[in-house]
């Protein structure tokens, strides 16, 4: 079903980090705000998490109301049941009505299931859609952190905003090299998501939850924002990197800083783009991307695209997977801009892009295809 048919559909955010890296504070500063009271908030193990002073009281029950009017919500079982349970308590009066849920996971969560669970149960996909997926980075550690731990990698790599956090913490040297240093790694790993600093005098909470394709509150889609297939600038049929600020666009500061392939950057998450020119069968690309999942799921992080398809012309399908899970394709009225291409945006972990590329064209044709 249409995400947009859906008026009443709750957003679920994902909120990620490694062990540290600042989630908990965050996550705190966003449920004292006024504009986040409605929001519940679900988290593995209660007596862990860093909300002090936002609760009422500790207590035995799964679910506890916060002084911020918010809801904070243990997991018991898993997180299917766990949404269920919350929604069916809303829908009956027991708690408070919430128009959003953050999910806080451990820091060394691998986020994958979670919006697995999200994007493929038939019982939540009436009642809610995966928002998208937050990550905080340490900018004292995070540089390290990425290197060392697979999961932290991960995690950057699928986010759809990336947060740096500690850039405040008194008596700790961070220069503002090191943190351009970071940046530029966190923007090699995933060039799509927006990248912004927690204590940065142009952050704003509101964007951290402005991620999804589609905006319930707005009710419209806007497919170009999310996609940000613009991360990936041709030049000259060469690939070049640069660093984003808050909106997305390339900074004049990194512009000349950084020309290199980011397909290939250290370890094995590459990130790269295809875009077909000429329209596409519904039943050849979904027979090419069904034999990929087959093959190469667990190594494709993420996916998202806009689709081009001879079947339906002027109406774009898009399209968006988390490793073996997709969502069910959306499709539009209308085209968001003048460019009517085919769009893939690919995160994948170990897969070179000639590969992808040899393997699309194979089943598509030769001579409709290029990667940016």
């Amino acid at each position: 079903m249409d995400v947009a048919s859906r008026p009443d559909v709750i957003p679920v955010t994902l909120l990620t980090g490694f062990l540290g890296s600042g989630k908990s504070t965050l996550l705190s500063e966003i449920l004292k705000r006024l504009e986040f009271q409605n929001t519940a908030v679900i988290v593995n193990e209660f007596g862990e998490v860093g909300l002090d002073g936002v609760l009422i009281e500790h207590s035995e029950n799964q679910i506890i109301e916060m002084t911020s009017g918010c809801l904070c919500c243990t997991v018991r079982g898993d997180i299917r049941q766990t949404l269920l349970m919350l929604y069916n308590k809303r829908e009956t009066g027991e708690i408070p009505k919430f128009d959003r849920v953050v999910v806080e996971s451990t820091g060394l969560a691998d986020p994958a299931p979670v919006i697995h669970t999200l994007m493929s149960d038939r019982f939540l996909e009436h009642r809610f859609m995966l928002g998208g997926i937050v990550t905080t980075v340490d900018a004292t550690n995070g540089l390290s952190t990425i290197e060392k731990h697979k999961e932290c990698e991960k995690q950057v790599a699928v986010a759809d905003r990336i947060v740096i956090t500690k850039t405040d913490i008194e008596n700790i040297e961070i220069s503002r090299q090191g943190i351009d240093s970071l940046k530029v790694r966190i923007s090699e790993l995933n060039p799509t998501a927006q990248l912004c600093e927690r204590h940065d005098v142009s952050f704003k909470f509101d964007n951290l939850f402005d991620t999804s394709l589609y905006n319930p509150i707005s009710k419209t889609i806007n497919v170009r924002k999310w996609l940000n297939a613009e991360a990936f600038p041709v030049d000259d049929h060469h690939h070049h990197h640069h660093d984003h600020g808050d909106d997305g666009k390339a900074t004049e500061q990194t512009r000349g800083q950084h020309q290199h392939d980011v397909s290939r950057h250290g370890q094995n998450i590459r990130s790269f783009t295809l875009i077909l020119d000429q329209p596409i069968k519904i039943d050849t690309f979904a027979t090419a991307l069904e034999a990929l999942l087959f093959t190469q799921a667990s190594r494709l992080l993420r996916i998202k695209g806009i689709v081009n398809t001879v079947d339906r012309p002027g109406k774009p399908m898009v399209i968006h997977g988390v490793q073996h899970i997709f969502h069910d394709p959306t499709w539009l009225d209308n085209w968001p801009d003048e460019d009517h291409r085919t769009k893939l945006v690919f995160i994948t972990d170990g897969i070179e892009r000639t590969t992808l590329d040899e393997f699309f064209k194979s089943w598509i044709g030769s001579s409709s295809g290029q990667w940016l």
